[in-house]
């Protein structure tokens, strides 16, 4: 059963073990420095190293913070979809391991939720972000490139699917999470396309964003991937309509 006032923070993590501590003590720092009652699950997709390792000792500490095991590496889709089955809270957050998106920017996210969202997704793209450390010229030409794509084909009107923090309404983030299909980088798109069927107001919030160079996309392989599910996805969830 939803908790109304808890919120569910979402980590997808695979062979993050030399970057997950430290987001996930900022985390847990900030949510208790606003007095946010809050879930941390960590969803540890197949890795290798020591990650598993390194959030169980932090859980262990923090009765805040769960492990969430896949078997094996399935993706970042897999990890997230996960993620929203096991929450429990009103609200649920996916963000990023490398916490680009700094977990202060909840608030606008937040603030855009009360104000009637259905969902809100922070953007690196929109006049209003601010890029601290921005990405190599040629990472954010192509991921610019891949976004139109996007638009063309989908409909989506949201110039950064891909930034990984978005915030949902919880019952909405469980719901979503039993129609998505996709297991790799693409689910971003997907759960946007889903999320527009159900009829969900989608608000793109402008935010502060910094670079990390530890990046697990690769810029060439998996952009031609994402762009192959396209095709597949829309079979699935339809175009866009606002």
């Amino acid at each position: 059963m939803a908790e109304p006032s808890l919120v569910s923070i979402v980590v997808p993590a695979f062979n993050e073990d030399a970057r997950v501590l430290p987001t996930l003590e900022r985390i847990v720092a900030w949510m208790g420095e606003t007095r946010t009652p809050f879930e941390l699950l960590v969803v540890d997709d197949g890795s290798t190293d020591r990650t598993r390792e390194v959030v169980e000792v932090f859980a262990a500490q923090h009765a805040s913070c769960r492990l969430v095991s896949l078997a094996t590496n399935r993706g970042k889709g897999a990890a997230v979809r996960e993620g929203f089955r096991r929450s429990r809270g009103g609200r649920v957050l996916f963000s990023d391991a490398d916490l680009s998106t700094p977990i202060e920017e909840l608030v606008k996210l937040s603030r855009a939720l009360d104000a009637g969202a259905g969902v809100a997704i922070a953007s690196r793209a929109l006049r209003e972000s601010n890029l601290v450390v921005r990405q190599a010229w040629v990472r954010e030409r192509m991921g610019k490139t891949f976004n139109l794509f996007v638009r063309l084909v989908t409909g989506l009107p949201f110039r950064d699917t891909q930034c990984g923090f978005k915030l949902f309404h919880g019952d909405d983030a469980r719901a979503l999470a039993a129609e998505m299909r996709e297991d790799g980088f693409a689910f971003d798109v997907e759960l946007l396309l889903l999320a527009g069927r159900r009829g969900l107001a989608i608000r793109e919030i402008p935010v502060t964003w910094k670079n990390d160079d530890r990046t697990r996309v690769d810029a060439v392989e998996d952009s031609w991937r994402m762009l192959r599910a396209l095709p597949r996805i829309l079979s699935h969830t339809g175009r866009y309509r606002a």
